[in-house]
């Protein structure tokens, strides 16, 4: 086992390795067994893990919660994800589908037990240091400095262009809390929970299902932060 751990943490070191499949034993060594001190956050699809390596490289383990999870839309996500590489959309490193039979007492209370199958489904991406960009704006934009700012800006514009240029992919969820930002402040596009995948005839994409920030909500601070910026041209 730990000769199998030590290949996966060698090929996690490698930045041009293809994401792979991790198993769930070694998620739970690098997390501390999914400890509450190793959480970095949660949002609405599941809770996000700090996975530490012995190399002291970090990952972020996204375990989704069972009760939302759908088999096809984790696979959806999963194949979205594999082929996608720019350096303004968060680097995704590898995938767990391991799934394991309890056995559950009824609740009528008679003692009876089921067994119910229980999925596991984590991914998992580079480690963002410096945390969202919601941590960081504000009415004064917490004196991050026009250049900065910028830069923020352009590679989120650039890291959109490419989602929906090249892999035909829409966000619908893009909001502060899903820019993350790395330990030199590059923005990195994140959580693609409910992003849609469209055909590459396609001009347009129309549909009903409305999950996600409701647009106003989500936007109106990275518009403030734009026009802050912009304010200074």
């Amino acid at each position: 086992m730990a000769s199998a751990h030590g290949e996966l943490e060698k090929r996690l070191q490698d930045p041009n390795a293809p994401p792979m499949s991790l198993p769930l034993d070694f998620l739970k060594d690098i997390t501390c067994d999914f400890s509450n001190e190793s959480v970095l956050g949660e949002g609405g699809f599941g809770v996000v893990y700090k996975g530490v390596l012995q190399s002291g490289k970090i990952i972020a383990v996204k375990k989704l919660f069972e009760i939302r999870l759908k088999e096809e839309t984790f696979q959806n996500e999963v194949s979205s994800l594999m082929g996608i590489k720019h350096q303004n959309v968060l680097l995704f490193v590898g995938y767990c589908a391991e799934s394991k039979w309890e056995a559950i007492e009824q609740p009528s209370g008679s003692g009876k037990h089921i067994f119910a199958e229980m999925p596991n489904r984590l991914l998992c991406f580079e480690y963002a240091s410096n945390k969202s960009l919601d941590k960081h704006i504000s009415d004064e934009s917490l004196g991050i400095e026009w250049n900065t700012r910028y830069e923020i800006i352009k590679g989120v514009c650039s890291g959109m262009h490419f989602l929906h240029d090249e892999c035909h992919i829409v966000h619908l969820d893009l909001k502060p809390e899903n820019i993350l930002l790395d330990s030199t402040m590059t923005p990195k596009i994140a959580d693609f929970g409910i992003s849609r995948i469209f055909g590459e005839q396609q001009s347009r994409l129309v549909t009903d299902n409305r999950a996600g920030t409701w647009l106003a909500m989500g936007l109106a601070p990275i518009v403030f932060f734009f026009s802050s910026s912009t304010s200074r041209l």
